[in-house]
């Protein structure tokens, strides 16, 4: 039977934690349309991504204005979870509002 030494052991795991690397982030835009109401892109800013009035209109006249704006930074699956949530409430309010993700 073949085992390892413990100075090969040990080897072997420190090789094991220098290949993890941390997780990808990745910025949730929302994009401007001349379809979707302010308000309606306020109110989602607020309900899927936490923020006050105040944060809320400021993120959705970056929109307008800029023509995008960020509303959060998140991993790879909470960013597309927020998407999915955000595209499924516009379309089932009739809004053609887009979100996307960005790696960063």
């Amino acid at each position: 039977m073949n085992t390892l030494t413990d100075t090969e052991h040990a080897a072997l795991l420190e090789r094991q934690k220098q290949t993890v690397k941390p997780p990808s982030y990745y910025q949730v835009v929302l994009l401007d349309d001349d379809y979707t109401p302010m308000d309606f892109v306020v109110m989602v800013i607020q309900r899927y991504f936490h923020k006050d009035l105040k944060a809320a209109t400021e993120i959705m006249l970056q929109v307008h204005t800029v023509g995008k704006g960020v509303c959060g930074v998140y991993t790879r699956d909470i960013a597309a979870t927020k998407i999915e949530q955000v595209t499924s409430s516009a379309r089932q309010a009739g809004h053609p509002l887009q979100c996307t993700m960005e790696e960063i």
